[in-house]
């Protein structure tokens, strides 16, 4: 199948500018897709802002050069940065110029300044249907099965080219065929103080992720929704353990009224029948320190904390000073709304210590420590921490991680380890 392009994206594509750059790249990457055509899209969330090295700084400024701007609404996701000042960055030159370069540079492309991993509550929501090409997994998981809008993974720098283009290759999520599931992930079987519980989304992503890989899967025997939250937790685990860009909850995301609507009344090819033993596996895989005698930090906030998630943060502290800080990365959307009613300098004087714009995963703002062993009630931090970070991993409740923090030593009171 040959990719036919309209004579407007032919004119836009044979141009020397930035705009004409962006055009080709999303038309070759559709011919190497497969893809029959170009598809207009209504939004992008940029991933490729997150300095990884000089050629990514380099490749925006060209397009900045070139004159391009974004044609559609385009989010950034997190950068290497916070240029809100709130946590110390140990990006040492020229590694943090070319950072800053490089965010300064998809400003100029016309981009938000939202610097958020979960740009879905920062108010960038598409309508259900509709066609977007957003980058991060967790953004991109969330859109497709919660809001139900149409994006594939889209990587670097594929994802600012669609977002200049106004385009984006028509396969793969985009078409509604593809997005049918093609497996069960049974949960029935499972105690309801289990599902109820802060701690069973993460698990039970990570789970998931590992079982169907790239597979669409609807899972069942869920009583009641969970909460966009633990949606959040879910999908950003399953995407990190797995190449997972759509899930379906039976009752409870927007394409799977029921199980049989979203496997589009066909018979599964597998169903999955979680067990106790295998939640038990998966939440003991998430911690690769088992057995510690101390923690060297805490980290919170893979995908970016909420406003709700922050406040369930004050509860749990209630008032008490931290031996160990805890390191809660969140968005600026969030930060406004703590500077406002004054609690961000509460928290920071008991010993929180807010990351806005970035995290701790993605950027050197832990302690540089050799060995150290980080907590966290993020499934996605558990899964990357170790490669990214040095540090070893100990996965509690948010509850863990707080009575922990206090402590100064790993406690596993809201577990029952």
């Amino acid at each position: 199948m040959s990719l036919e392009l309209t004579a407007n994206e032919r004119r836009i594509a044979g141009g020397a500018d930035g705009a004409a750059m962006a055009m080709r790249i999303v038309a070759e990457s559709a011919a190497l897709l497969g893809a029959p055509r170009l598809i207009p899209v209504a939004s992008a969330h940029i991933d490729g802002a997150l300095y990884h090295g000089d050629s990514g700084t380099l490749f925006a400024e060209r397009l900045v050069d070139g004159g391009a701007r974004v044609a559609v609404r385009a989010t950034l996701n997190v950068g290497a940065l916070d240029l809100m000042g709130c946590s110390r960055v140990r990006l040492e030159e020229p590694q943090r110029s070319m950072a800053r370069r490089m965010m300064d540079a998809y400003r100029k492309l016309g981009c938000e300044q939202s610097w958020t991993c979960a740009p879905y509550q920062a108010g960038h929501r598409p309508a259900f249907g509709s066609d977007v090409a957003w980058g991060e997994s967790n953004a991109v998981v969330f859109c497709n099965s919660v809001l139900g809008a149409r994006t594939n993974r889209y990587g670097d720098f594929l994802d600012i080219a669609c977002a200049i283009s106004g385009r984006a290759p028509h396969y793969g999520l985009h078409r509604p065929e593809n997005r049918r599931a093609t497996l069960v992930f049974d949960v029935s079987a499972l105690p309801p103080a289990f599902m109820a519980s802060e701690i069973a989304w993460p698990v039970l992503g990570s789970l998931y992720g590992r079982e169907v890989g790239g597979s669409i899967g609807v899972v069942s025997g869920v009583a009641r929704d969970p909460g966009e939250d633990a949606l959040k937790a879910f999908g950003a685990a399953a995407a990190s353990s797995g190449a997972v860009g759509l899930f379906h909850i039976a009752g409870v995301t927007p394409e799977a009224p029921d199980a049989e609507t979203a496997l589009g009344g066909i018979a599964p090819d597998a169903t999955i029948r979680v067990t106790p033993d295998m939640v038990s596996a998966a939440q003991a895989r998430l911690s690769t320190a088992q057995g510690a005698d101390r923690i060297d930090a805490v980290a919170i906030g893979s995908p970016h904390l909420s406003l709700a998630e922050f406040d369930a943060l004050e509860r749990l502290i209630a008032d008490r000073k931290l031996a160990v800080p805890i390191h809660a990365c969140t968005g600026r959307h969030v930060l406004a709304a703590l500077d406002r009613d004054g609690r961000r300098k509460a928290l920071e004087a008991l010993g929180v210590m807010i990351v806005a714009d970035t995290c701790v995963v993605v950027t050197p703002i832990l302690p540089d420590r050799s060995g150290g062993v980080l907590m966290t009630n993020s499934g996605k931090f558990a899964h990357y921490a170790p490669g990214n970070t040095g540090y070893a991993v100990l996965y509690g409740s948010l509850a863990d991680c707080v009575e922990s923090a206090v402590a100064g030593k790993p406690l596993f009171a809201g577990t029952g380890r």
